[in-house]
C-alpha cells in the first residue's frame, strides 16, 4: 500500500453515513447456541430460535435445521427458561403431541455438553445449546439477536472515519460493513470486517474502535455499515 493511499483527510460527520443495525448478544444467559458448519447464517433471533425448537420452523438462511436438546443440566434449564419459556414436562408433552398428530418428531436428546457439541459437529443442519464455558471447536456459535437488548446499547461517543485522500479524489467510495463487539461497560472490544473496500475498511475500523456505547447488562454485538460517499 503506497503512503498516499493511507494519508487521511479530515471531514465533517455529514460526509460519512452511518447505519446501526439490530442489536445482538453473546452468551447473555450463560449458554451458547451452536450449529453445524452447514448452517449458513451466523445469527438467529430469539423468536426464530424458539420456532426451531418448537418445530414451527425447519430452516435458517435456506438451510434445513434439526434441533438438538440436552436431557437435563444447567444449560437445559437456562435454555428452557430464557428462550422456550416452558418447563421440561411441558416441552415433552408438546413434543409427544407433535408425534401423535404427525406434525413433528421427537428431537434428539443428549446427556452432556460434550455429546451435544460432537453431534452438532457431525450432523448437517444440527443446532443445539451448551454452557457458555464449554469448548465448541468444530461448530459455529450463533449470535442471538435481541431488539430489546440492542436498543439499550446506544452510541454515546463517535469518532468519524477519515476518508483516504487519494480514494476520495478518484471518487472511490462504497459501504464498509463491520461487526462490533461491545463490552458491558460500553467500550468496543473487537471489530470484524464483514465486507467492503479493504482500504476504506482500515480507516473505518480505526475510528469504530474508539466509539463508546451506553452500558448494558452483557456483552453485545452490533453490525455497523459505514458509507463513504466521495460526492458529499
Amino acid at each position: 500500500m503506497t503512503k498516499n493511499l493511507i494519508r487521511p483527510l479530515s471531514f465533517l460527520s455529514a460526509t460519512t453515513g452511518i447505519i446501526l443495525l439490530a442489536g445482538l448478544h453473546l452468551d447473555a444467559s450463560g449458554i451458547k447456541v451452536i450449529a453445524n458448519s452447514s448452517v449458513t447464517t451466523d445469527t438467529i433471533s430469539a423468536h426464530e430460535l424458539k420456532s426451531v425448537f418448537l418445530e414451527e420452523k425447519n430452516s435458517l438462511g435456506g438451510t434445513h435445521v434439526e434441533p438438538v436438546l440436552e436431557r437435563n443440566g444447567t444449560a437445559h434449564e437456562v435454555f428452557l427458561k430464557e428462550y422456550l419459556r416452558e418447563s421440561d414436562t411441558e416441552l415433552q408433552t408438546y413434543y409427544r403431541g407433535l408425534v401423535v398428530t404427525g406434525r413433528g418428531l421427537m428431537p434428539k436428546a443428549l446427556g452432556s455438553d460434550v455429546e451435544v457439541v460432537a453431534y452438532v459437529a457431525e450432523t448437517k443442519g444440527a443446532i443445539g445449546y451448551v454452557n457458555a464455558e464449554t469448548s465448541t471447536a468444530g461448530v459455529k456459535t450463533l449470535l442471538i439477536s435481541s431488539t430489546e437488548n440492542g436498543a439499550d446499547r446506544q452510541l454515546s461517543s463517535r469518532v468519524e472515519p477519515e476518508y483516504p485522500d487519494t480514494l476520495r479524489q478518484h471518487h472511490i467510495g462504497g459501504t464498509v460493513r463491520l461487526r462490533v463487539a461491545i463490552s458491558a461497560n460500553g467500550s468496543v472490544e473487537k471489530v470484524e470486517l464483514l465486507g467492503g473496500n479493504p482500504i476504506l475498511a482500515e480507516t473505518a475500523i480505526v475510528a469504530v474502535r474508539q466509539w463508546q456505547y451506553t452500558a448494558g447488562h452483557s456483552r453485545t454485538v452490533k453490525e455497523v455499515s459505514i458509507v463513504f460517499d466521495p460526492n458529499r
